[in-house]
């Protein structure tokens, strides 16, 4: 429902922040990486999932969209809800957790307070395929200056293409054209041999 937040950061905790848009208060839950990647910023932007239940409306935040998918994607292992997703983002990094699903690190899930080794394995089961054929989805690493061939793989691996699969091809076509093909023409020629 909302996608998400841009506003003025009224109070921010551990746990959630308020953030005023146009004279209406958000209380938003928040996990630690949030907490710490949002800083002493006046305004902030916070990308958001509304989780309804009967009883409750409770709105999620994330500092960004990479986030807020490795958590809709957590939440989605039965057993595992909002506050159990949000307590895995905040025990270790994104970036960790994604690592250790795709090397299937039943170890590292399962320090995590309130996640056993059967909920552990359920969640590298369920996700490894996924995250692996996604690739990276952090968004915390600084911007990096993007090449052609990472901007054309990135291109096909949100067209559902197999990250291992685009790749090859993208560098057997830059090794046959000297590397000097646009985005544009990478794309092409991937989704020709593909």
């Amino acid at each position: 429902m909302y996608a998400y937040i841009d506003g003025r950061l009224v109070f921010k905790s551990p746990a959630y922040v308020v953030i005023d848009a146009n004279g209406v208060g958000y209380h938003i839950n928040i996990s630690l990486n949030t907490y710490s990647l949002l800083g002493d910023a006046e305004r902030c932007k916070l990308f958001t999932w509304l989780h309804v239940k009967e009883d409750a409306h409770t709105l999620y935040g994330f500092a960004d969209e990479s986030e807020r998918n490795l958590f809709l994607h957590l939440i989605s292992i039965s057993g595992i809800g909002p506050n159990t997703g949000r307590m895995m983002l905040s025990s270790i990094t994104p970036d960790e957790i994604q690592a250790a699903i795709i090397n299937g690190n039943v170890s590292v899930i399962q320090r995590i307070k309130g996640i056993g080794p059967k909920s552990a394995q359920r969640v590298i089961l369920e996700l490894q395929d996924k995250l692996r054929k996604e690739g990276a989805i952090s968004g915390n690493s600084a911007p990096v200056a993007k090449t052609a061939k990472d901007e054309a793989l990135a291109a096909l691996v949100t067209l559902g293409f197999a990250r291992n699969a685009a790749e090859k091809v993208l560098d057997q076509e830059l090794n046959r054209s000297g590397g000097t093909l646009t985005v544009e023409e990478l794309i092409k020629f991937a989704l020709k041999s593909l």
